[in-house]
């Protein structure tokens, strides 16, 4: 029976050899088949880099004429901001020159609306000062025409000075 035993194994060491042989091959298939996967996975990601590459490309442009558009309307806006100042420094002038009645110290604004603004509260303030003063000149109004004459108080005088006041009257 040993006989038996030693012959069995060897046909079963081919038999495994065999067996474990085509585990081999069907291992390096299988393998073989997911290194196909992965590299086909690989040329998809490696595509989709290059489209995502290629958007961000696009995108860096846009961005670069994104800033160079706004860097222009920066420009335009400091260009048309600055007119306006001078507009309104000219309409200012303008106010001030035609409303000599207003303190020019009063009127002020760097755009036209601020003028407004300005010329708006400068006319009510000085209707105000007219009011006041107006107000003032009438408590203190002094009748028209010449006060009575009546001749100097003489009890105030001197003795020395009602002399001279004598004097003056007979010359007259």
């Amino acid at each position: 029976m040993e006989d038996e035993e030693r012959v069995g194994p060897a046909e079963d060491g081919a038999g495994d050899a065999e067996a474990q042989l085509a585990a081999a091959r069907a291992e390096i298939a299988r393998l073989q088949g997911e290194a196909s996967q992965a590299a086909a996975r690989a040329a998809e990601a490696y595509a989709e880099g290059e489209v995502l590459r290629e958007q961000l490309r696009a995108a860096s442009d846009a961005g670069a004429g994104a800033s160079a558009e706004a860097e222009r309307l920066r420009g335009e806006l400091d260009t048309v901001a600055e007119r306006e100042r001078a507009s309104a420094a000219r309409y200012r002038d303008l106010v001030v020159r035609s409303e000599p009645s207003l303190p020019a110290e009063l009127i002020a604004g760097e755009s036209i609306d601020a003028v407004d603004r300005s010329l708006e509260a400068a006319r009510e303030i000085v209707g105000r000062v007219r009011t006041h003063i107006e107000q003032q000149a009438q408590a203190v109004r002094v009748p028209a025409g010449a006060p009575p004459r009546s001749g100097p108080d003489l009890s105030a005088m001197s003795p020395e000075q009602k002399i001279r006041y004598g004097l003056g009257q007979r010359r007259a």
